[in-house]
């Protein structure tokens, strides 16, 4: 049979359980029609980057599916009835990955990331750099004349690029 992954978006508004319930019945669907879901993967519910259906977020699913296509064919003609599937997608593939999704790596990677990092604020060094202020190179400036408005107007007139010099 066909190897097949298969997304699907539901809205934000549904709970967790709910969505689970949802792959529950597909799964369900796909194993009575003859297929196999090889692998479920939760993804959480994640920023859209543009807005579906009124929706800003959705809960991200993923299922490696092996079956044949009329399985296929009805469980996106569920999700199309189904009001809390915003989109679908369904990719025919030569063999199914093995392990976690890349989606499931990159949370692994950033939980890492975060505990190999800890608190960056228990560095002594970050906020006792002195008085950032007193460049000292400058030099005192002193006491400069006040240029007015009008002075600052009537000299930037001057140095415009469409401004015309008469010789």
């Amino acid at each position: 049979m066909p190897l097949y992954e298969h997304v699907y978006l539901a809205r934000q508004d549904a709970s967790a359980q709910q969505v689970e319930e949802l792959t529950a019945q597909l799964k369900g669907v796909i194993e009575g029609l003859g297929g196999s879901v090889k692998k479920t993967e939760y993804w959480g519910v994640k920023s859209l980057s543009y807005r579906l259906r009124k929706n800003r977020k959705a809960h991200f699913t993923l299922m490696d599916v092996d079956a044949p296509p009329p399985a296929i064919n009805e469980i996106e003609r569920l999700e199309r009835l189904n009001e809390d599937v915003l989109r679908y997608l369904t990719i025919r593939v030569d063999a199914l990955e093995e392990g976690p999704s890349a989606m499931m790596r990159r949370a692994e990677r950033d939980r890492d990331r975060e505990e190999r990092r800890g608190d960056r604020f228990d560095r002594g060094d970050r906020f006792d750099r002195g008085d950032r202020f007193d460049r000292g190179d400058r030099g005192d400036r002193g006491d400069r004349p006040r240029r007015s408005r009008d002075d600052a107007d009537d000299s930037d007139a001057g140095t415009s690029a469409g401004a015309s010099t008469e010789e």
